[in-house]
């Protein structure tokens, strides 16, 4: 078998045909939700081993980047599926019950981005962002207040219209509509006190202890299309991690 041409040859086969596939799915030749083509038709397209193709598959599959559907064959991943519409988000409650959460959107404009805000989505300051404000609510109660910022240039025509009108996942809004796909996000985690303006919002008194979560959320190529900044109230719910 013939090793794929413009890949390091160092690189495993499968992880070099993981990177040919990844491409075709960052230049849009198979759409969220879509079938891509069968472990043979890639064989012979790379002129590779199913075995090869079945292994970089594999890979993929685990970085939430492909979902394999038994009988069916093998799907690009969205965020508009019930398994991978809410992976982001970590909040879960004490109790144990599974919970619908609620969102309002409270503001959506247009701004120059601060230099931490620049430097976060690796733009220059002189170019427009979009600034989202939203709460989340479990049982009608407010348990996040985010604060999210997007390239202007990925996100035209994103206003708070738009955003109340769509009843999915925020992120397959970004998917369906913008054509960006967040594929993996970066985390910072700390403890704050409720300031002046998110007590009132989060229904909390003023000092009190909140959750501060800081993320940058990427798409292919590692390029960095949205900053969230969320303030979690953890009275009853506390941030869940699995780590392997």
């Amino acid at each position: 078998m013939s090793a794929v041409p413009d890949t390091p040859l160092y690189s495993p086969l499968y992880r070099q045909i993981a990177e040919r596939l990844t491409r075709s799915l960052d230049d849009g030749e198979w759409k969220p939700g879509e079938a891509i083509p069968s472990e043979l038709e890639l064989a012979a397209r790379f002129k590779v081993s199913q075995g090869t193709v079945r292994k970089a598959i594999d890979e993929l599959s685990a970085s939430n980047l492909l979902v394999r559907r038994q009988g069916k064959g093998t799907f690009v991943a969205s965020h508009a599926e019930e398994r991978t519409q809410f992976r982001f988000l970590r909040l879960a409650p004490d109790d144990g019950s599974a919970e619908r959460l609620a969102r309002r959107f409270l503001d959506c404009k247009r701004m120059k981005p601060s230099a931490d805000v620049a430097q976060a989505l690796d733009i220059p300051t002189s170019q427009a962002v979009l600034q989202v404000r939203r709460l989340l609510y479990f049982r009608g109660a407010p348990v996040v207040l985010d604060d999210l910022w997007l390239p202007l240039s990925l996100f035209k025509g994103l206003t708070e219209q738009v955003l109340s009108d769509y009843e999915g996942p925020l992120y397959g809004l970004f998917e369906k509509v913008f054509g960006v796909r967040m594929i993996r996000a970066e985390e910072q985690i700390r403890a704050v006190a409720a300031d002046a303006e998110a007590a009132p919002l989060l229904a909390v008194a003023p000092g009190a202890p909140l959750l501060s979560v800081s993320r940058v959320s990427y798409t292919y190529g590692d390029r960095p299309v949205e900053l969230r900044r969320g303030l979690y109230d953890t009275r009853h719910h506390h941030y869940r991690n699995a780590l392997s």
